[in-house]
């Protein structure tokens, strides 16, 4: 791997880990656009660098994360308990789902047509807080994002509109629970390639990780006030476009 390629695919893990477009779907894309060979070490690498993305959220909400408040970290953990129980059982579904390029190019042309029908749906959000039930069902509803193409901010955001809360809250909290949920992703693909990398490797991921930091800081400043202005939409047809290109030219 070269540091132009791990450029890219860092640009891409930042720029699209938050918003609901598939950061995952993108970075199988990319690779393949790139010619990288989907080895143990690339696999692993799509997924640690997202620990750049979780460090943005800290960063940008240090005051939500540093203060002791017991009940939002309760909150995360119970919307991180689906994932971490489902996940548990079919990380290798995914793994050879992840493989399928139909798989995700039906994906984003599903997930396309719900963002774009989204603001239609859910007109009259309530401006109330996440209660621990809350929680727990928009933690259900990320496992969806396990299916390559689905997005897991798109996932939990719909979600927590369904449920009646605002863009902003749905957003924010979207971004809180990627925190617990991206971190056991790293560690345990950190685990997998303990015995296998090398020292130059250690430092793609290095790079990895500080680019995705930067470029994630910029996605989540500019998402929340690109939702309040002009929805789900336009996501909605970008993802659309995107799906087509992959079923014309990725057969």
């Amino acid at each position: 791997m070269t540091y132009f390629e791990v450029f890219i695919l860092s640009l891409i893990e930042g720029l699209t880990e938050f918003i609901p477009v598939s950061s995952t779907g993108h970075l199988i894309l990319a690779g393949h656009f790139l010619n990288l060979q989907p080895n143990e070490f690339l696999k692993a690498f799509d997924v640690i660098i997202q620990f750049g993305a979780i460090l943005a959220v800290i960063y940008l909400y240090k005051d939500k994360f540093l203060k002791i408040d017991v009940s939002f970290y309760k909150k995360l953990f119970i919307g991180f308990i689906p994932a971490a129980v489902i996940g548990f059982f079919v990380k290798d579904l995914v793994a050879s789902l992840s493989e399928n390029n139909s798989v995700i190019a039906w994906s984003l042309i599903l997930g396309g047509i719900i963002l774009f029908f989204a603001d239609s749906f859910f007109k009259t959000p309530v401006a109330k807080e996440i209660s621990i039930l809350d929680s727990f069902k928009i933690g259900v509803v990320q496992c969806i994002a396990m299916i390559p193409g689905v997005s897991r901010s798109g996932a939990t955001i719909i979600g927590a509109q369904a449920l009646g809360f605002t863009k902003k809250t749905a957003a924010e909290f979207s971004f809180f629970l990627a925190v617990p949920t991206m971190a056991a992703a790293t560690l345990y693909k950190l685990w997998k390639i303990r015995h296998i990398i090398q020292s130059d490797q250690i430092m793609h991921l290095t790079a990895g990780i500080v680019l995705s930091f930067i470029f994630a800081v910029l996605a989540i400043k500019f998402f929340i006030s690109l939702i309040q202005k002009y929805g789900f939409k336009w996501f909605g047809v970008y993802r659309i476009i995107i799906g087509v290109v992959v079923l014309v030219f990725f057969k």
